[in-house]
């Protein structure tokens, strides 16, 4: 069977909401929502291997320790390793004061007595009942009708009225769910949540939840945000209701319309913290927080460290966050490409340069600093970089600014090593190739033992050093208006090493009192040739004179080459 060329004959549009005056397209998010993380129970249902204690334990912990405060933490009903964990949470005394725990079961007395018994003994918590509403359960999975399924949800409530009275020592919550809200005929949805708070009477002082789940996404996010504004606009006692939103991925918009949602009225949202659940998932709470984070709302989370974060998920779930995860992937702050690296390296230096604190720089609108990352993983080389991408490789690992020319010269190199290798280069690799290209570790010809400048009574600088020359010292000296061209009239008196200074650049690398300094100098040759010498010491004026001598042993090597 292949696709369709007409899809209209299998498939049909979701219809419009009729809701002519829609006010959230003008609205922004302002504040954080009341927040649900529902991994231990809608994403641990999703896994292939369920999470056992220790992984539920462990993943509980997380979510205190951002910031959750609350928390689904299981189906009770469903088995005894889902009650016998609840049941340990609280008999250990493990949920702290200010986190509400949530569990979830179907409208039905047995599950609901059973899911109150598992709480028994608790400060505080949530029960969240459900049933599904939407044409299609009703007519293909139960065979009721409107009021059946009405009924279901009233039964369910008083159920629960008389579960809280028997467990009076617990300050109780309820949550409802339409279940399959997002499909349903909004009227009806309204008339389960209404038939509900009729029974459950619920106040502003002790508000309802009632969850509003895209159960199956079947539409784009702007029907679902009308559908949010049409039923906080004709619930009756709407102040007696929080307002939540359990949103899917089945069409790659979940955090949309969660994001959508909220403009729309919405107070609350459900989720897990990398968007695993059923199918294509449930919601991305990191990547809902961190949107709001980046326009300068605070969510109330705590991703400081959101490495640590992904390690207990990845461990938990034994899912991978994928590399290219919004915040959290492992790629999502790193730049290949030659001029994405050059605007990020600009970005870099002029943020650093502004007086101001806003974050302004080009390809990452968030600082990766923020969420624990260092900068080094910013900008990354292979065969598709850059010679800003290597300079900030080379910045970051050694310290090295390089000049804008040197830049270019270097990138033959580091382009030859990256097609022979086929491969992402490490920073070592560069370092590698630099202290080849730029002969700072292996035996030359000139090397430096020693040097000394005067100032002649005429003015000129006077360079006297002792040169190694072929493993042999030798005395040599030379006058020049500054140290610079007393070194090259040297070489040239010396050695008959002819250089021309073209470029000079220099600066610290480092900011206390043990710095090192680093010096470049860019020369040509009688014949033309362009070379760079690279010059590093604790003192700034022997770097010089040692960049001078690494220009004059590639003259030395170009000739035997020849």
């Amino acid at each position: 069977m292949t696709m369709l060329k007409d899809p209209s004959v299998k498939y049909r549009p979701f219809p419009q909401i009729e809701l002519p005056n829609r006010q959230w397209p003008s609205k922004t998010i302002t504040k954080a929502p009341r927040w649900l993380s529902t991994d231990l129970r809608d994403g641990n249902q999703a896994l292939i291997d369920p999470m056992g204690a220790e992984k539920k334990t462990r993943f509980f912990d997380l979510l205190v320790k951002v910031g959750l405060k609350e928390i689904e933490v299981g189906f009770p009903s469903a088995g005894a390793t889902e009650f016998d964990f609840i049941r340990g949470l609280v008999d250990s005394n493990r949920i702290p004061e200010d986190v509400l725990v949530q569990v979830l079961t179907q409208s039905r007395q047995d599950l609901i007595e059973k899911s109150f018994e598992s709480l028994a003994g608790v400060h505080e918590a949530i029960v969240h009942v459900y049933n599904a509403v939407s044409p299609l359960w009703r007519n293909v999975v139960f065979g009721m009708d409107q009021a059946q399924i009405r009924g279901i949800a009233e039964n369910g409530a008083r159920i629960i009225r008389d579960q809280i009275a028997k467990y009076p020592q617990t300050k109780w919550h309820v949550e409802y769910s339409p279940e399959t809200f997002s499909t349903a005929e909004l009227d009806f949805s309204i008339e389960c949540c209404e038939a509900v708070m009729n029974i459950l009477q619920p106040t502003p002082e002790h508000p309802i939840i009632l969850n509003l789940p895209a159960t199956v996404e079947a539409a784009t996010p702007n029907i679902y945000a009308d559908q949010i504004e049409y039923f906080c606009n004709n619930l009756p006692n709407r102040e007696s209701a929080v307002i939540s939103l359990h949103t899917h991925n089945d069409r790659g918009t979940g955090v949309a319309a969660a994001e959508l949602g909220l403009m729309a009225g919405a107070d609350r949202v459900e989720g897990c913290l990398f968007g695993n659940g059923e199918r294509t998932g449930n919601c991305c709470l990191v990547t809902v927080a961190m949107n709001m984070y980046t326009q300068g709302v605070n969510p109330e989370l705590d991703f400081s460290n959101i490495d640590e974060v992904i390690q207990t998920v990845e461990y938990c779930n034994q899912l991978k966050v994928p590399e290219r995860h919004p915040y959290g992937g492992e790629l999502v702050f790193t730049a290949f490409s030659g001029s994405h690296q050059d605007a990020i390296k600009k970005g870099f230096a002029a943020q650093e340069n502004r007086n101001d604190e806003l974050w302004s720089v080009p390809y990452l609108p968030i600082d990766p600093a923020d969420l624990g990352r260092d900068y080094e993983a910013v900008i990354r080389v292979n065969s598709q970089s850059g010679k800003g991408g290597f300079a900030w490789v080379i910045e970051q690992d050694q310290g090295l600014k390089l000049p804008k020319r040197m830049q270019a010269h270097f990138s033959k190199h580091v382009q030859q090593l990256a097609d022979e290798l086929g491969r992402e280069l490490q920073a070592g690799d560069i370092w590698d190739v630099f202290r080849a290209a730029y002969r700072l570790d292996a035996p030359q010809r000139f090397q430096l033992i020693d040097w000394d400048e005067a100032r002649s009574a005429d003015g000129t600088r006077v360079f006297a050093g002792k040169i190694g020359v072929d493993g042999q010292e030798q005395s040599v000296s030379g006058r020049g208006k500054g140290l610079i061209s007393s070194i090259v009239a040297t070489l040239d008196e010396g050695f008959g090493v002819k250089l021309d200074v073209r470029d000079y650049a220099e600066h610290s690398m480092g900011k206390d009192s043990n710095a090192r300094a680093a010096a470049y100098v860019e020369c040509v040759t009688p014949e033309g040739q362009v070379i760079w010498g690279v010059g590093i010491d604790e003192d700034v004026a022997t770097a010089s004179v040692r960049a001078l001598l690494s220009a004059a042993n590639a003259v030395k090597n170009a000739a035997v080459q020849t």
